[in-house]
């Protein structure tokens, strides 16, 4: 059977007359190279990470990682998983090319209308979510809280909390798919700065109000704890307010104009035809989504179901009956919350490069497949793959190296115990060996959305859940215990990113990919060089040995130093130019 045809979505419609005068134009912001746009991203989002990590350490010594942070950890996934599916998820992959068409071929007015009505869409859609769950838990509460284990029980209290932050995160999220059509890249990626700021806050503040920073027995200091995490979910929505009002000064900028009269709401204004286009699109990435969003709920689930606890006495339950057996619970108390971390550890690179790197190119994608050039498509998705694995193969091994060191400096104190980090550090092992995958899928989804694929994203999502149950449930009754999920999710990850990349090459007859064997080998090489010269360094005289925050400290910024010194020097000398990586190019340039 003959390959399909590279097609494009503009194909399909007829010529549009120019754009109005002084309307905004894909073309002159386009001057920019994305690589640009990407290191913008990158330094805003590597503020929000710094002040993540921040958060996470704050937290971290305050409410430790027992049964009130693994439930505060699950309590959260549930809105981020609507942010994933809704937000910058389902809704913006299908919206953000279909704006930026419409942009060129309708101007400003009509692209507007548009955006208005798929925004006051989403509204409507959430408010109606956010009430169903909010009676589905108020129902589970009602019908059977007695039976409910604490953790569990305070995990659907904590839930029921930060709900209504649903509407307001995939309202910023949708809002900044706007703004970064308009090739606005900064507020939405400054954000997140503000949650992370509104968390250290409460969690500092509180903790010192309840005096939480002075109790060291976990009992004791349980009902504190609680407490500290309820305020920390109401603050959750005064956050939501704010990274919406932070967006609205450039959203003016850009000519966007919310649509809030009577006559914007009713359902024939809402469902106009290009949002109708739009849902079309977004049901097969949003069950794609949510497929994997499905697959982080589950992890999170199973691991608050799975893990030992105490019941509402106070006493130790190690076993639960299964059929007539009685089972041991396989993970230890707060295997959430330290998956958590180690999650967040691995995510740190992504957050700072990949997602921003990916995020700045999804609009260029776009706008060449809307070009019907596919020569220059190709050339993008090559630039981008180049570019993500340039930061993603040193960053793999990277952590591996520094994982020790980093965990036992960020997490190890307050009420995070010595075991706490050992099992945090062995998560990161295994979640770092696929930080390469991770990132390459960023950029293959952002391909496929751009020429409007949404099945494969979808069909693969359910093969990468699949093999993630498959692979991690089995471990965690085996020594790997909590970091078997890390396993699965690492394997599943990078079955994906690889089937994604070879079809992704069939369906566009070729991306060339030839092109980049000489750059992706030499920064194996680099890589290769990188570790060995810092496992050997570990294992020299001169790295310095203690258990200590100050030799700690030490130990990770003499690895961070030696090994991106080693690799950049490396990939310099296999006839690289670092340069092209580091800093913004012009976009004639950028897509060779």
């Amino acid at each position: 059977m003959s390959e399909p045809a590279l097609t494009f979505p503009i194909d399909q419609t007829p010529a549009a007359p120019p754009a109005p005068a002084g309307a905004p134009t894909v073309e002159r912001a386009a001057r920019t190279s994305f690589l640009g746009h990407a290191k913008l991203i990158g330094a805003l989002t590597l503020v929000s990470r710094v002040l993540g990590l921040v958060r996470e350490v704050v937290a971290g010594h305050y409410l430790g990682t027992g049964l009130v942070a693994s439930a505060f950890t699950v309590a959260f996934v549930v809105p981020n998983l609507f942010r994933k599916l809704f937000g910058e998820g389902a809704l913006s992959a299908a919206f953000i090319p279909l704006y930026a068409q419409s942009l060129k071929r309708d101007g400003e007015p009509e692209a507007n209308r548009f955006a208005a009505a798929g925004f006051n869409m989403l509204c409507a859609l959430l408010l109606a979510l956010t009430v169903l769950g909010e009676l589905a838990l108020w129902l589970i509460l009602a019908l059977g809280a007695d039976s409910l284990r604490p953790a569990t029980l305070l995990t659907i209290k904590l839930t029921m909390i930060m709900l209504p932050y649903v509407l307001l995160i995939c309202g910023t999220a949708f809002l900044g798919g706007v703004l970064q059509v308009h090739r606005r890249f900064g507020p939405p990626a400054a954000a997140p700065v503000i949650l992370n700021l509104c968390h250290i806050a409460v969690v500092f503040v509180g903790a010192r109000m309840l005096m939480l920073h002075l109790e060291k027995d976990p009992a004791r200091a349980l009902p504190l704890q609680t407490t500290l995490a309820y305020w920390l979910a109401a603050f959750v929505l005064v956050a939501g307010v704010l990274q919406v009002i932070v967006l609205l000064p450039a959203l003016r900028a850009s000519g966007f104009r919310f649509h809030l009269s009577p006559e914007h709401w009713k359902w024939g204004t809402i469902l106009s035809p290009a949002v109708r286009r739009m849902l079309k699109l977004t049901v097969p990435v949003a069950l794609g989504a949510g497929v994997l969003q499905l697959s982080v709920l589950l992890d999170k689930g199973i691991s608050v179901l799975l893990m030992q606890g105490v019941d509402g006495a106070g006493n130790p339950v190690t076993h639960f009956s299964l059929f007539g057996h009685w089972v041991r619970y396989p993970l230890e108390l707060g295997a959430p919350a330290r998956l958590n971390l180690a999650q967040f550890l691995y995510q740190f690179p992504l957050g700072v490069f990949a997602i921003a790197l990916a995020t700045a190119i999804f609009p260029s994608l776009s706008a060449e497949a809307a070009d019907a050039d596919p020569e220059k498509f190709k050339a993008v998705v090559r630039r981008g793959i180049e570019a993500t694995l340039f930061e993603g193969l040193p960053a793999t091994l990277g952590l591996i190296l520094v994982r020790e060191p980093a965990v036992r400096l960020l997490f190890e104190h307050g009420h995070i115990t010595a075991a706490d980090a050992e099992w945090i550090s062995r998560s990161v092992l295994f979640y770092s060996m696929a930080i390469w995958a991770f990132s390459l899928q960023q950029i293959i989804n952002r391909a496929y959305y751009a020429l409007h694929d949404t099945t494969t994203p979808l069909v693969m999502s359910i093969v990468t859940l699949g093999v993630n149950l498959v692979a991690e449930l089995p471990l965690l009754w085996t020594r790997l215990g909590e970091s078997g999920m890390a396993v699965g999710t690492a394997a599943s990850f990078t079955l994906q990113a690889v089937l994604m990349l070879y079809m992704l090459d069939r369906r566009v007859r070729g991306l060339g990919l030839g092109k980049l064997v000489k750059p992706v080998g030499t920064m194996l090489a680099a890589t290769a060089v990188m570790a060995g010269v810092c496992w050997q360094l570990q294992r020299s005289p001169l790295y310095p040995r203690g258990d200590t925050r100050t030799i700690w400290t030490a130990q990770l910024l003499i690895l961070m130093a030696t090994g991106a010194g080693v690799y950049f020097l490396c990939c310099a000398l296999g006839g690289m130019n670092v340069l092209n990586h580091l800093r913004p190019k012009r976009a004639n340039k950028s897509a060779t």
